[in-house]
């Protein structure tokens, strides 16, 4: 009898569990858009192989994310824009040509991908909803990350853009 009840108690105590939102998530505000997430998932993944993603950086004079207008000052209007275009860039440019011949880095990189997929598709349906109006200013921040990221051969970009996901983490934790 006593084993039945602890069951019963175990059970409970699970169904309860998962019922909770997860307290990692937090809300983040991108304009219009309240997304709930996770970034302490990504910033751990990518604290693991930053020392050796940042290595492989030929290229140390410029950078993707940082340039002086890129994510700096962005309206709150413009945030659901760029940050749902710059998903997009991660998903279709970035995580498609960052492979090494590591196992364990291309395991983190598979890893923090999925998480980016998972924000990209919530993204996805506040931008399906039309809150997320892409204005001049956003554009104009967004093409200069494309012209910056499409100056550099296809891996070394994929490789510095990669390096750089702490200077997008930090820019998406001020947006909570």
């Amino acid at each position: 009898m006593k084993g039945s009840h602890l069951l019963l108690c175990l059970y409970s105590v699970t169904c309860w569990l998962s019922l909770m939102p997860a307290a990692e998530n937090k809300i983040f505000h991108f304009g219009p858009c309240r997304i709930s997430m996770s970034v302490t998932e990504i910033r751990s993944g990518f604290t693991a192989i930053k020392a050796n993603i940042q290595a492989r950086d030929p290229i140390r004079t410029l950078s993707i994310l940082s340039h002086p207008q890129s994510l700096h000052k962005v309206k709150s209007s413009d945030r659901c824009c760029i940050i749902h275009n710059l998903f997009n860039f991660y998903m279709d440019k970035v995580f498609k040509h960052c492979q090494t011949e590591d196992s364990y880095i291309n395991r983190k990189i598979s890893s923090i991908a999925n998480s980016f997929l998972s924000i990209k598709r919530k993204l996805e349906q506040c931008h399906n909803q039309n809150k997320c109006l892409c204005g001049q200013e956003s554009t104009e921040k967004f093409k200069q990350i494309l012209a910056n990221y499409e100056g550099l051969n296809i891996t070394s970009a994929a490789i510095k853009s990669l390096g750089e996901l702490d200077i997008l983490l930090d820019w998406m934790e001020k947006s909570r």
